[in-house]
């Protein structure tokens, strides 16, 4: 008796998957609920565990493959142990010991890899066995793959740094794209191709805010265990603007526009997959410490290949915020169907006239491209001239004015 591994249920809008990593090889033991496979979608990464313990007897879709909803891809020995016989694997369990220590191997290394930690050991060239693992049951983690890195980089082999920079140099390396890549690149193109874009420019002066987080940064974290950023003041002050530009807040089907009553907004987010916009919803209702909650929970499941679907599903508005990688100014493409994003940028000290005086401030540019056919300048403009007076005098936040 065998249990058939199936592909599970994508959502509707997902038409195939990938099957990006086996944990597992035929042959190999495996306890129920074990992960078996990684099956990526140009949304989330679908983990297969196995439903019971046993043996993995053959595999019918190797890494890379395409699949659909329930088709089979793997075939398990329930009860089984390493080294029975079972129907599809006698060969490989009467194998060499050569390719039985190659096997075990591989178990050893590529078992319970998380999908950023393969991704980081590709682009780099390292097989999982050159990394020592300190992690859970002697799993690689992230750290462990710089650590690896650094200490390549500081010792390198006597006699050999002259003979392969020239070689390094001139080397190449083809890596195939991510399904989340491919469909990011197919919408960022449709967005250009297929709407009006344009993008208008702001400044805003992010001293009152600064001064407000240092007063207040220790008593927030200490009342809600969490640190007061700058992302909660930015999501607040985009919430009230959107509710007095419903224009903004809107989106273009066919020949209809449809004006959306609540305020889901997307935040773009840059994993080692490619980039993601996880959707914060109802941000209406949610005050500055639910904001930041939410934001560091949506990033680290970004980070760790974790968001499901549904929190990648929706949004009204994005916001994405270049500043963290030092960017001065940018223009942000829209994220469809939406009709508008917004660029933050680097906080930087710039000299301003304030009074007919010299002063040195921490100014920071504001970019918003949105949909022409839909938004107007008018209404643009009037918007991210909302945002700058609310982040300026971020009092009027609290107070709804």
């Amino acid at each position: 008796m065998t249990i058939e591994i199936l592909v599970p249920d994508l959502p509707e809008s997902v038409a195939d998957a990938t099957v990006a990593t086996w944990h597992k090889q035929p042959g190999d033991t495996v306890e129920r609920d074990e992960v078996l496979v990684d099956i990526e979608t140009d949304k989330v990464v679908l983990e297969v565990p196995a439903p019971e313990a046993g043996v993995l007897e053959a595999i019918i879709e190797e890494d890379g493959a395409t699949v659909l909803s329930k088709q089979l891809i793997a075939r398990l020995k329930p009860g089984a142990v390493a080294g029975e016989p079972t129907t599809d694997t006698t060969e490989d369990t009467q194998a060499s010991p050569d390719k039985r220590h190659k096997a075990s191997l591989s178990e050893e290394s590529n078992d319970a890899l998380s999908p950023a930690v393969r991704r980081l050991l590709a682009e780099h060239g390292l097989e999982p066995s050159q990394v020592k693992g300190t992690g859970v049951g002697g799993r690689i983690t992230r750290e462990d793959v710089d650590a690896h890195l650094a200490k390549a980089k500081a010792e390198p082999k006597v006699g050999e740094a002259a003979v392969q920079a020239p070689a390094a140099a001139r080397s190449q390396k083809r890596v195939p794209m991510t399904r989340l890549r491919k469909t990011v690149a197919n919408r960022l193109l449709e967005a250009k191709n297929s709407t009006a874009m344009l993008t208008t420019f702001n400044e805003v002066n992010m001293k009152p805010i600064m001064d407000l987080r240092k007063q207040y940064k220790d008593q927030f974290e200490e009342r809600h265990g969490i640190r007061l950023g700058f992302m909660s003041f930015y999501v607040k002050a985009v919430t009230e603007a959107l509710k007095r530009y419903p224009e903004v807040n809107a989106s273009i089907d066919g020949e209809d526009i449809v004006y959306h009553n609540y305020f889901d907004i997307s935040m773009a987010v840059s994993t080692p997959r490619g980039l993601v916009t996880p959707v914060l919803k109802d941000c209406d209702t949610l005050g500055f410490a639910d904001v930041e909650k939410g934001i560091k929970e949506l990033a680290i499941k970004g980070r760790d290949g974790k968001l499901t679907v549904d929190e990648l599903m929706g949004g009204n508005f994005t916001i994405t915020n270049g500043g963290v990688f030092g960017s001065l100014m940018s223009t942000p493409i829209i994220n469809p169907p939406q009709s508008a994003i917004l660029g933050m940028h680097k906080i930087q000290d710039r000299p301003m006239a304030v009074d007919g005086k010299v002063e040195i401030l921490p100014m920071m540019y504001l970019a918003l491209s949105y949909d022409h056919r839909l938004i107007d300048g008018r209404e643009s403009v009037g918007f991210l001239v909302t945002i700058k007076e609310l982040l300026e005098d971020p009092t009027r936040l609290l107070l709804d004015v």
